[in-house]
């Protein structure tokens, strides 16, 4: 049978959390009082029915079984002296360590049942009330504070002497030792021999002789004294394993009841310890056992405390057993919820719990400060209780470890606040929470007696800020609340009304008790219905620093990093107190992470083998200068610290990269790297999620020197913010070089003069990343950081490929007399084919199509280079277009169609489709252009070059795009139009040169005439290239001059005559751009005429080539003028009609009349070149009339 009713199964473990179960809620004495318990651990064995003595036993007689240990009573032993047994004044401590979940959250009072049941019966007790009191978030922990036991310790040891002093000063000046009574020793002993008949088995006790009557009172006293005083821990003492039980093994902070109970009274929560013996039996499964002396009623004080004892303990039933002078008279059973009505001990349950209210808001309104002790106390006989702050008191005396309480409060504070960490499903709005704790942890803590404490609670602190999310906080989340480090400042406390709440004004207390923080003047007032209102309102969660910045952020990270390492490092031996260490002789490593996948064992080798290949790491040298022991809790908090600090280091790097602040960005993952240089010598076996980040850091790390090589221009402003550095810097750095000064990573994080040198420190970065991810089987678990060290790779192979290519192409122009290409040249080239071959291979290993494609088309480019460097330095009357220039612009070409090939389709990426198409037509173009203009005859027939250059030509037509509206529509058409001439002007030539075969001779004429139009057609859609359509329509005049010189009728010539004429009044629109072009220069040349400098830019604006006008005028002028002379001719000798007699006359007439005009224009020299366009413009004017007019007969 269970001795709780509603619990159905054995008590759990201790630490286990039993699921929760209701207790009853009792109706006692006609006021309803709510009230419910929850067993959360028990140690006592299961309830055995209690054996009803008989009649007539004497108790005086001690049972055989008396201080023994019974299996029955379990491990409790000798402690089943129950409620008389005296509380330890850490009690609270232990049951706060065991229930960490419930302490700071759901839980209002953390205390022993005696403490609570004392507290409830103050207004009707005249006995004196000593509590210490600790807030710990929203839970209040009370303890008894034994004075006399305290005051006994300080006359031995020294300890508390400031708290005597001040106790005679203010409370009781004539102090002494109050002796218990022998009476309260007899009451003490038979209690105990009763209990131990009732839990007797056979029913039938055994008695001992009486002559041991002196013995068995004895060591109940002495345990007793002995169990008060070995309760109280030296002030000095540290808990000897902090991260196992912290505090539990030597300063009696264990839980050491028998049971804890979750109990709710009303709406308060408690956590309640009790070792009240509890037995089944009756009509309940439980009751409790009490012995009363028949002569005495029960009063008030001892009603309470029975009741109290059966609802903290939820059991339903009191067995009384009377006796008189120890001989058992008779049994008799109550309820619980008859108690408050019994004879003599009638009381109300509501007043009960308007005190239980009363108390509570009174102590939460005061005990405001987190790591204060406080004391509650009531003077036997006063009615006045006081609340004092022996913090506060006790920082007037030299040190805080005068008072036993810091230690154990701080320990709480740090495991609360461990406890919220651990949950990471925590909401962020408790971070302000668990950084109030922390900090007020640090506050009550040493350095020299509390490292490991202090760097723990210092690298949770820097826990606390989230720097891989730099989102700006949301005002939910995060309150602004000011900078208050304590989550209840004193600030907030007001002073109600005198009238309302007159006990809390001290004002007309006696000048003495000005040390008290507050007081309640008479203890009646407790029992009035909410007479004390817990004035301090709790914040839902307490202010967390808002951060306005990244930066800000990081350096509140880095500034708890620092104190984190001061504390661990002063723990820490200076390496001269430490023996010299054999360097023969390796340091075998304790503290290895086997999370890793796969072997550790091979990890560990290729990590030492990487290192070995970055810097000057040496091999097995995975040691601390400063005689860390690997394993040593400095050890592992060491390397947390370093880690955190590198990640906040990162984060600020990466802050000022976006900023392009380059120099401070290097500086940080200077630092960032510095801190993995040290981590590196310390651990040989890294995490995975440590070397994912090692790659982060280094991938960063090129980044910023590709953006530095990237902008030189600024190179000194980098320089100094590269030089600056903080004191916090150079203290984590210091505490850095005390493990190592390895520089495994120097090489990544220097700030280089030269561009060739930041371009391969970058690609050294991201090859180096590259490498881990490989070695370390990461790239699979971290796809996406894989495709990015990739892609950055691809992307400095690129840059350095092109650089190493502009160099080639600088060497180039600088040659000139030597006819051979330099050693400089082609090393240079193969650097860059070399790079861009490996970005190739690094973009196509993660499919990205549209970055492969740039690449081949950089390769095509260098092609190029490489052509142009073989062609002759001879004159161009012997050059030939040479085997190698072809060669290298056959591999372009090829790099081309491989990078179109790559895209698959315009629509990956249009504008990179675009720019390959149009380098593919321009190589083709250029190939064809050489090799037309230096025909190599030497090598080859006229006709194999004509048919290679037409093919060329075709081909770059095919890439060149004119229809597309682009930005390149205008070079493309440009382009198509220039291919259309030379092509007719190839056929031309051909056509002219070529003797014998009619039927190829026709064929050439037929090609000549179509590109001839497609070039005329492009270059009238251009407005800016008159001269290209001018000389366009001059060779279609000579074509047509060549093409008359072979016919033999009259009116064939005139045909071709006249269609020869209306090609050249076609040509009015570009004599029309030129005029405007010069009208606009003469216009800005009259305006500039003081500044003769601005003539050479408004030339070069117009894009107009004065000596070609004047060149391709004059012979417009010369071929005008022959054609004029050749149709009077021609229309003179003839008599055919045209079109009708008129006509033929109206024809000769107008060209006559322009002939003489034109004549006369050329015979004038003075005229200049815009008069002379003017002419020629007015001249085709007058031929197109006479065209239209006469157009059916010239046709």
């Amino acid at each position: 049978m269970e001795e709780l009713c509603g619990v159905g199964a054995a008590a759990p473990l201790r630490g286990d959390v039993e699921e929760p179960k209701q207790g009853s809620v009792l109706f006692l004495g006609g006021n309803e009082v709510k009230s419910s318990a929850v067993v959360k651990y028990s140690s006592a064995p299961p309830q055995a029915a209690f054996a009803r003595l008989q009649e007539k036993t004497d108790l005086k007689l001690p049972p055989a079984n008396w201080l023994r240990e019974s299996a029955k009573l379990g491990p409790a032993g000798t402690t089943i002296l129950g409620n008389n047994k005296k509380s330890k004044p850490f009690s609270s401590f232990g049951m706060a360590y065991d229930f960490i979940d419930s302490v700071g959250n759901d839980v209002d009072v953390v205390s022993d049942s005696e403490n609570i049941k004392k507290l409830l019966k103050i207004p009707y007790s005249k006995s004196h009330v000593s509590m210490a009191v600790h807030r710990i978030g929203r839970t209040l922990l009370l303890d008894e504070l034994d004075i006399q036991e305290l005051f006994m310790r300080s006359s031995q040891t020294g300890d508390w002497t400031w708290l005597k002093e001040f106790y005679q000063r203010l409370i009781d000046q004539k102090w002494q030792r109050k002796k218990k009574s022998k009476e309260h020793w007899y009451q003490k002993a038979i209690l105990s021999k009763f209990l131990y008949y009732s839990i007797n088995g056979d029913g039938a006790a055994q008695p001992v002789p009486s002559t041991s009557k002196q013995h068995q009172e004895g060591p109940v006293s002495g345990e007793s004294d002995e169990a008060g005083r070995a309760s109280w821990p030296a002030p000095f003492e540290m808990p000897s394993s902090l991260s196992e039980d912290p505090g539990a093994s030597n300063q009696g902070l264990k839980n050491d009841f028998v049971r804890n109970i979750l109990w709710t009274f009303e709406d308060i929560h408690m956590l309640v310890g009790s070792n009240m013996p509890i037995f089944g039996g009756g009509r309940y499964p439980a009751v409790s056992l009490r012995l009363r002396d028949n002569n005495k009623p029960i009063n008030v004080l001892t009603g309470i405390d029975y009741w109290l004892d059966n609802l903290i303990c939820n059991v339903p039933e009191l067995v009384m057993c009377f006796h008189v002078n120890g001989i058992v008279q008779k049994y008799e059973m109550i309820k619980t919820e008859d108690i408050p009505n019994l004879e003599n001990s009638n009381f109300s349950t509501k007043v009960i719990k308007d005190i239980a209210q009363n108390i509570l808001s009174f102590l939460k309104s005061n005990c405001t400060k987190e790591g204060h002790t406080y004391w509650l106390f009531k003077a036997s006989g006063s009615d006045i209780v006081k609340l004092y702050d022996l913090t506060t008191l006790c920082e007037e005396t030299e040190d805080k470890y005068q008072n036993p309480f810091t230690m154990p409060v701080a320990i709480l504070l740090y495991k609360v606040a461990c406890n919220m960490m651990l949950k990471k499903n925590q909401n962020k709005k408790h971070y302000g929470t668990i950084r109030t704790l922390l900090l007020n942890c640090l506050k009550l803590l040493d350095n020299g007696r509390h490292p490991q404490i202090i760097a723990s609670a210092n690298y949770m602190l820097s826990e606390l800020f989230q720097l891989d999310e730099p989102k700006k906080e949301d005002s939910t989340d995060f309150p602004i609340n000011g900078n208050s480090d304590e989550s209840y400042s004193e600030e907030e406390e007001e002073m109600p009304d005198s009238d309302e709440n007159g006990s809390y004004s001290n004002s007309s207390d006696p000048p003495d008790d000005n040390k008290a923080v507050a007081i309640i003047k008479s203890v009646g007032e407790l029992s009035v219905p909410e007479k004390y209102k817990s004035v301090h309102r709790i914040r839902p969660s307490c202010a967390f620093p808002v951060c306005h910045g990244t930066e800000e952020r990081c350096r509140l990270v880095l500034s708890y990093v620092l104190e984190g390492l001061k504390s661990l490092d002063s723990s820490v031996k200076k390496e001269g107190d430490l023996p010299a260490a054999d360097p023969s002789t390796p340091i075998p490593l304790k503290y290895e992470d086997e999370s890793t996948s796969g072997g550790p064992e091979c990890l560990e080798k290729q990590m030492a083998l990487f290192l070995d290949k970055m810097g000057s790491f040496q091999k097995g040298k995975h040691s601390s200068q400063s005689g860390m022991i690997p394993g040593s809790w400095q050890y592992k908090m060491k390397l947390q610290l370093i880690l955190k600090s590198s990640k906040a280091y990162y984060v600020l790097s990466d802050a000022a990269m976006i900023l392009q602040k380059y120099g401070r960005a290097l500086r940080y993952i200077k630092l960032a790297l510095q801190c993995h240089d040290t981590y590196c010598c310390l651990c040989a076996n890294m995490l995975p999620e440590v070397l994912v980040f090692l790659c982060q850091c280094l991938t960063l790390c090129g980044d910023i020197q590709l953006m530095l090589a990237q902008n030189a221009n600024n190179r000194a402003a980098y320089l100094e913010e590269y030089n600056y550095q903080t004191k916090e810097d150079q203290e984590i750095l210091h505490s850095l070089h005390r493990e190592s000064r390895c520089q495994v990573f120097a090489w990544a994080t220097d700030l280089s003069t030269d561009l060739e040198c930041q371009l391969s420190i970058s690609c050294k970065c991201y090859e180096a990343a590259y490498e881990i991810l490989l070695f370390s089987n990461l790239k699979n678990q971290n796809p996406e950081q894989h495709i990015q060290v990739l892609k950055r790779m691809g992307n400095i192979r690129n840059e350095i490929g092109v650089f190493y290519m502009n160099q080639a192409a600088a060497v180039q122009t600088e040659r000139v007399g030597n006819k051979n290409v330099s050693t400089t040249e082609q090393q240079l080239w193969k650097k860059s084919f070399s790079c861009f071959e490996e970005g190739i291979q690094n973009f196509e290993s993660i499919d990205d199509a549209t970055n492969a494609a740039l690449l081949l088309c950089n390769t095509g480019r260098l092609m190029r280079i490489c052509a142009q460097a073989h062609c002759a330095t001879e004159s161009d009357f012997k050059r030939e277009f040479s085997p190698e220039e072809a060669l290298y612009y056959n591999k372009a070409i090829d790099y081309y169609l491989k990078a179109l090939r790559s895209l698959g389709k315009r629509d990956v990426h249009p504008a990179v489709w675009d720019s390959v198409n149009w380098e593919l037509s321009t190589t083709y173009f250029t190939m064809a252009t050489l090799q037309q203009d230096y025909a190599p005859l030497s090598r080859k027939a006229q006709e194999q070059i004509e048919k290679e250059v037409s093919e060329a030509m075709m081909k770059s037509l095919k890439y060149c795009d004119v229809d597309t509206v682009s930005a390149r529509q205008p070079l493309c058409q440009y382009r198509a139009a220039t291919i259309h001439h030379r092509l007719a002007s190839m056929y031309h030539s051909c056509l002219r040169n070529q003797v014998g075969d009619e039927h190829l001779r026709k064929q050439h004429r037929v090609l000549a005439d179509l590109h001839y139009s497609k070039a005329v057609r492009l270059f009238q859609l251009l407005k800016d290239a008159p001269c290209e359509f001018l000389r366009v329509q001059l060779e279609r005049v000579a074509f047509a001059e060549f093409q008359m010189a072979s016919q033999n009728s009259s009116a064939g010539k005139l045909k071709t005559l006249f269609g020869a004429l209306d090609i050249m009044v076609k040509t009015k629109g570009a004599f029309q751009l030129i005029r405007k072009e010069l009208v606009a220069e003469s216009e800005q040349i009259s305006q500039d005429k003081s500044s003769a400098e601005n003539m050479s830019p408004n030339d070069s604006s117009t894009g107009l080539n004065r000596e070609e006008v004047l060149k391709l005028l004059s012979i417009f002028e010369s071929r005008m003028s022959f054609l004029l002379l050749q149709s009077i001719k021609l229309l003179t000798s003839t008599k055919k009609k045209i079109g009708g007699i008129n006509e033929e006359e109206v024809v000769l007439k107008t060209n006559k009349q322009v002939y003489s005009l034109l004549l006369r224009a050329t015979a004038n020299k003075s005229m200049t070149l815009l008069e002379r366009i003017e002419v020629i413009l007015n001249l085709l004017e007058q031929l197109t009339q006479t065209s239209e007019a006469g157009n059916g007969g010239i046709q």
